[in-house]
């Protein structure tokens, strides 16, 4: 393969141009602002004692508890710094993920200018570059796929780390065209290690940077190596770092792997259609679901999409080899979710929406330059309505994140067949005082949990609140056949008990929860 063209002198884009993305982002953004933490966003942050002060305690999270911020200390470093600045007021954690959001759009702007100078296809393709850039960078910033990573708090992880991993890649393509190039290359290694504490999905950024040099600026990966050897071997030094932080939290507080319940082969079959799902909702973003639930699949329903899989890894391979730049893309959209996406995953969540946040970029290149080939000059028409439909469906949304109860309401419609949902829902009907609908929807989600002890205490709470002591005690019991160091299920089977007047029995389990 002949080596890309060296890029022209790249003038500077014009500065409203920032401005235009900076301010789309926040007009999209703008509902979310007061949406109330949810589900993760309270054992990280509203219950997370290393947040509470600026000191040496923000850089360990709480390890080996499963916990978002578990093993991740860049972000919990991040939310300690809200801490300090509005407490647990929630705008200013919105406010903050606002701007990280708004950030690694003006980086992908950037990052897709600068590459499409290199291309060979300069007669086509790099007198637009600017544009073609500003319209990746909006219907990027502006799907409604992204709001998971930008609304839901504690999910500031993906695009933290998304920002870090955007950082990475400019930094090094800034640092080709500068002299000297070590100062670039430094920001590089240190956007990478930041990113690396950031989120394990970083993982892959070393080995896209080679991928981009290979295509887009040395020609060769053996040119890259021999041309950058130091930076790419300090880039290798920060997996160091990533695997010092994922061994050290047991595998993220058995959260991920054999630990989480989730066998290799059924997550792997389960990402067989989550992958085309992610893939589908980047060209269709309807019926966004906060929680999915367990995805569990046979062999049979999974095959025809794991051969669509293979096809599109194949159509990938191939193109990395007879169309270099189109390779790219397929490799960053696969490497970005193969962490999460692959075997190596095997968490609860088998599907979260979050994950596509920085694989989405590769799909707005493409339709950015397909809208481009195709429409010509009426491209700015197209791709102009298509950013502001997709701002409006990110505001509307937005509006599911309003409170916990309209989240899980949305989440249980979509999703009926899904125990985790129906449990929140019954929980944020108890914090709302709708005791016999709680109890309604624990009933709901009991045949459907696979975790029955949280079902039946659920499920005893609620009772509880209605007076119904002896049902409550009667769950409160089944919870404990299926786990019974249970703390909470014995608190409230002793606390049923003692309103049933059964004082010895209730003493013995209330001293033993306390235990």
């Amino acid at each position: 393969m002949a080596p890309p063209v060296d890029a022209p002198p790249a003038e500077r884009a014009p500065w409203w141009l920032g401005l235009v993305v900076v301010a789309a982002v926040c007009l999209a953004y703008a509902n979310s602002l007061s949406a109330p933490f949810v589900f993760d966003d309270l054992p990280s942050i509203t219950e997370n004692p290393t947040i509470r002060q600026l000191s040496w305690a923000m850089f360990s999270p709480p390890p080996g508890t499963g916990l978002t911020v578990d093993g991740r200390p860049v972000l919990n470093v991040s939310l300690a710094l809200n801490y300090a600045v509005s407490g647990a007021s929630v705008r200013g954690y919105h406010v903050t993920n606002v701007a990280i959001h708004a950030l690694a759009a003006l980086t992908l702007f950037g990052l897709v200018r600068r590459t499409l100078l290199r291309l060979r296809s300069g007669q086509t393709l790099a007198p637009h570059a600017t544009e073609l850039a500003l319209a990746t960078a909006l219907l990027w910033a502006l799907h409604p796929l992204q709001t998971e990573s930008v609304t839901y708090v504690v999910q500031r992880t993906e695009s933290l780390m998304g920002l870090f991993y955007l950082l990475t890649l400019y930094a090094f393509v800034r640092g080709c065209t500068a002299a000297p190039a070590r100062g670039w290359f430094t920001v590089a290694v240190i956007a990478c290690t930041l990113g690396m504490a950031t989120k394990e999905v970083m993982v892959s950024a070393p080995l896209i940077v080679l991928l981009y040099d290979r295509t887009f600026v040395a020609g060769s990966f053996r040119a890259a190596w021999q041309q950058r050897r130091g930076l790419y071997l300090a880039l290798a030094a920060t997996w160091l770092l990533l695997a010092y932080l994922v061994v050290g939290t047991g595998l993220r507080g058995g959260t991920i792997g054999a630990a989480a319940g989730v066998t290799p082969w059924d997550y792997a079959l389960s990402q067989s259609r989550a992958i085309l799902h992610y893939l589908w909702l980047t060209l269709w973003p309807r019926a966004l679901v906060f929680d999915y639930g367990s995805d569990f699949v046979t062999f049979a329903r999974a095959l025809p999409f794991a051969l669509l899989d293979l096809a599109l890894l194949g159509g990938t391979a191939w193109a990395l080899v007879r169309r270099p730049a189109l390779g790219f893309l397929g490799a960053w959209f696969f490497a970005i979710l193969a962490p999460t996406s692959s075997i190596l995953g095997g968490t609860r969540q088998m599907l979260a929406e979050h994950r596509i946040y920085l694989s989405l970029a590769a799909v707005a290149v493409l339709v950015a330059v397909v809208l481009r080939l195709a429409l010509g000059r009426r491209n700015r028409l197209a791709w102009s309505a298509l950013a502001v439909l997709l701002g409006l469906l990110t505001v509307r949304r937005n509006e599911d994140y309003r409170s916990v109860l309209a989240l899980y309401q949305d989440t249980v419609a979509k999703r009926p067949q899904n125990a985790y949902a129906h449990n929140n829902l019954g929980q944020a009907l108890l914090l709302a005082g709708r005791y016999a609908e709680a109890v309604a929807s624990f009933q709901t989600a009991l045949p459907l949990s696979p975790n029955r002890t949280l079902a039946h205490n659920y499920l005893a709470g609620a009772l509880a609140r209605l007076g119904r002591t002896a049902e409550s005690v009667e769950h409160a019991r089944a919870a404990l056949t299926f786990n019974p160091t249970y703390a909470e299920a014995r608190f409230n089977l002793g606390t049923g008990l003692l309103r049933l007047g059964q004082f010895p029995a209730a003493v013995a389990e209330l001293e033993t929860a306390l235990r």
